[in-house]
């Protein structure tokens, strides 16, 4: 099992109130699975999603990756497990305006300490992936709305992660482009990556296998897609 959620909860605490986000998940996802988490504003989806991507920790409760405790972590092993093992792609793509394409996926290359030859061929084979081999030298300002996501796919891709960790990925872009940008998702989950993507549209959910769905700070629901039934036969 990559990922296996028990017992977790999550609390803030505003002032002298400890506002409860989580309140006892339990969740198992198997490896190259394609997850939808879904949820209104409010529901906990997105502090879900930081507990995943190793962004926060959870307040009970445990969250083994890879049957890893993260819990156990120090920052230090949580920034080298977010740089190695988890690919992060984002509604505003993050892409830093003064880089090109292949500088912008080189990056956590670079951050990992891969020597330049290594990331280089790294990123072109990436950015070749998802169709982008001849914007390499285009700076994001150069580049459509689509191949900006195409770009931070690439980015995602070129650590050769556990997981990809897709937040609202098309929520920038409109329903063609979208279109598209889930397609390479299939191809993506289809070459043997674990996918998930946390999203309010259930039209893009349903490009998925499962919905996982997010209620008041618990799993309302948790139920394959047609897709995923279809798979099954």
């Amino acid at each position: 099992m990559l990922i296996e959620i028990i017992d977790l909860t999550k609390n803030y605490v505003m002032g002298e109130i400890e506002v409860p986000a989580l309140k006892g998940i339990n969740l198992k996802i198997a490896r190259n699975e394609y997850v939808a988490i879904m949820g209104p504003s409010g529901s906990g989806k997105s502090t879900l999603m930081n507990i995943l991507g190793c962004l926060d920790t959870p307040t009970t409760g445990n969250y083994l990756f890879n049957r890893v405790d993260v819990s156990t972590l120090d920052d230090d092993q949580l920034s080298e497990m977010r740089n190695r093992q988890i690919g992060f792609i984002f509604q505003n793509f993050n892409l830093l305006p003064r880089m090109n394409a292949l500088h912008n996926v080189e990056l956590p290359l670079m951050y990992a300490g891969v020597p330049k030859h290594e990331r280089t061929e790294r990123a072109l084979k990436s950015l070749g992936r998802v169709g982008l081999a001849e914007r390499i030298h285009h700076k994001p300002t150069e580049l459509s709305g689509g191949q900006k996501q195409r770009v931070a796919i690439a980015r995602a891709l070129v650590s050769n992660p556990g997981i990809l960790l897709a937040d609202e990925p098309t929520g920038a872009l409109d329903s063609k482009t979208g279109d598209e940008i889930m397609a390479l998702f299939d191809e993506l989950y289809n070459e043997g990556n674990t996918i998930i993507v946390i999203t309010h549209e259930r039209e893009i959910a349903e490009y998925s296998h499962r919905i996982i769905y997010i209620k008041d700070g618990l799993i309302f629901s948790d139920e394959p897609t047609e897709r995923g039934k279809q798979l099954k036969r």
